[in-house]
């Protein structure tokens, strides 16, 4: 590949519109352009990184045993109505009217289309285990894109499904696709930590994301130091700190003019905010659902969901609030009826606390849990917090920033009951069948790859992830005998199997080292006037390395060059 020819040209200034590092670079190094929010063109650069990546992942698939097929895009909106998910995933859903008024949807995922293509091909407990994959185009309209190849509404994804007799056969399966999937990130260059994780839209029992840490990541994931535990913000449990009361004032309701927040309660009262509790009040599919929890903690809303079962969830507007005769700012459990109320862990019966008195302008002090008022349904709902501790091993936890580039699913019997996929077990038995699946976002590896392989002056790639081994840079190239030289060294190392990339341009030698170093090619070797006239030598720099150290080989020594760059 000659930069001459190459289609896509760096940029001498960042992109305004770069909102992390890898998106700045991807698109300053001439990788990929946007068309709309959250579409981006892979140019030729991005587009071999994308093959080597694809290739690594199609290795360790099959190495798993799993077989790769090609479901449709095009899906059929019933199917998505009979699972339930064209709710839950609501806008996110690419919907269409075929021309005989049929609905589309366009496939953000496929479980749906495997479990129908799979039932109509099993029938027997003999045909089973199968694990399936395919490497396609997804698409969701996500309400805010961002990051460049992070956070798309257009991408490649490989996802996986696999279908077993038993519930031990799954775990088998499961556990072999997690050892695929750490080799996949390993070969990859990423430094990956599987935490576990809400299923989400994508509903099952267990579920694991592979997260690469960094400052820039969108998602929250809970760390322990002393420990291994890690989990995602939304799947995360803590011990939290229990307060201790030795204060038995007894129940009395106090004017409070005004005074509708946990902050100026706190004030008010000087008391510490786990001595109030606060009211937080949802409609869930339509009824309203009011939370009870400590005031020094916030509601884990991830956790309320899966707890309720519920599609649709929002806060409770004021006038929502008035409607069923709740006061904003003074609600209470104490005398309420006909409202569901839940209540977190943190609402324990040993503390005096200040809750609302459904009065305007009114809260009760020395309010009791089990004595004044009594919340039936209790369950972990708070949200971790920095310092709380493990649940395993009573360390600190900490909370970091990451960016999800893989999750594994164990899905059970949820599609396969729904869509009748069935088999018949060794007792002649009808049963369901019991799946898992299995996805890696493969333009965001790449994106994710140089948001944790970068400097100052461009990409880092991992070699085995780069578009190309070496980047000849040729100066002085209006001179026959570095011109050459240069491409002698370009065609041998071809010939060789080196990937390489030849820097032919007439430019200035800032500039095509510049471009080099910012497209991030792991080994620069560089052919000139003076290295030529310094015993027809050719300077080799390791891009990896982070220094500027290069060594002098011989051209005519092919074997020493090679073993430099490989």
């Amino acid at each position: 590949m000659r930069i001459s020819q190459l289609f896509g040209k760096t940029l001498r200034e960042d992109p305004a519109d770069a909102d992390t590092s890898s998106h700045r670079l991807l698109i300053k190094a001439g990788f990929i352009n946007q068309l709309v929010s959250g579409v981006y063109s892979y140019l030729p650069l991005a587009l071999r990184s994308l093959k080597k990546i694809e290739t690594i992942i199609r290795e360790e698939m099959n190495l798993a045993g799993a077989q790769e097929i090609l479901l449709p895009t095009l899906q059929p909106e019933e199917i998505w109505k009979r699972s339930g998910r064209s709710v839950a995933f609501g806008e996110t859903l690419f919907k269409l009217k075929d021309r005989r008024d049929r609905d589309l949807v366009l496939g953000p995922t496929h479980e749906e289309v495997i479990t129908e293509l799979v039932k109509g091909h099993i029938r027997s407990y003999r045909d089973l285990p199968v694990n399936l994959y395919q490497i396609q185009t997804k698409l969701r309209d996500e309400a805010r894109p961002r990051a460049g190849l992070i956070r798309v509404r257009e991408f490649a994804m490989k996802d996986a499904y696999s279908f077993h007799s038993t519930q031990e056969d799954l775990d088998k399966t499961y556990d072999g696709m997690v050892s695929a999937y750490q080799s996949i990130f390993s070969r990859c260059g990423l430094d990956v930590r599987a935490v576990d994780a809400d299923s989400g839209a994508i509903g099952g029992k267990d579920s694991q994301e592979f997260i690469l840490l960094t400052d820039t990541g969108e998602d929250e994931i809970v760390l322990c130091g002393s420990c291994d535990y890690a989990a995602n913000m939304e799947k995360a449990q803590s011990n939290i700190e229990r307060v201790i009361d030795d204060t038995k004032g007894g129940l009395k309701e106090v004017y409070t003019p005004g005074i509708k927040t946990i902050d100026a309660l706190s004030k008010e009262f000087h008391v510490p905010q786990t001595k109030i509790l606060k009211s937080v009040a949802y409609v869930a599919d339509g009824a309203l659902v009011l939370v009870m929890i400590r005031g020094d903690l916030d509601v884990n809303e991830t956790k309320l969901v899966n707890y309720l079962g519920a599609q649709n969830i929002h806060i409770a507007t004021d006038v929502e609030l008035r409607e069923e005769g709740l006061i904003p700012g003074f609600i209470s459990p104490l005398g309420l009826e006909g409202v569901r109320v839940v209540g977190d862990h943190s609402v324990v019966s040993e503390v005096d606390v200040i809750v609302g008195a459904n009065r305007e302008d009114y809260h009760y002090t020395g309010a009791r849990h089990g004595f004044d008022f009594t919340i039936a349904e209790s369950i972990d709902l708070n949200r971790v917090q920095e310092g709380h501790e493990c649940v395993e091993c009573g360390g600190k936890l900490t909370i970091n920033k990451g960016v999800e580039v893989g999750h594994v699913f164990k899905l059970g019997t949820k599609f396969s009951e729904t869509f009748g996929a069935t088999f018949l077990d060794s007792d002649g038995t009808e049963k369901p069948m019991v799946m898992g699946c299995y996805g890696i976002g493969v333009g965001r590896i790449l994106g994710a790859a140089v948001e944790s392989n970068h400097d100052d002056k461009g990409i880092v790639f991992p070699k085995a992830i780069s578009p190309a081994q070496v980047i000849i840079v040729a100066l002085n190239t209006d001179d026959a005998t570095v011109d050459a030289a240069a491409n002698l060294l370009y065609e041998t190392l071809i010939g060789q199997g080196i990937e390489v990339i030849i820097d032919d341009r007439d430019e200035s030698p800032g500039v095509k080292f510049a471009d080099a170093d910012l497209i991030g090619i792991p080994f620069r070797a560089t052919i000139s006037a003076r290295s030529i006239k310094n015993g027809n030598t050719v300077e080799i720099k390791n891009r990896m390395d982070g220094n500027d150290q290069l060594i002098h080989l011989p051209l005519d020594d092919v074997g020493k060059i090679i073993e430099a760059v490989t």
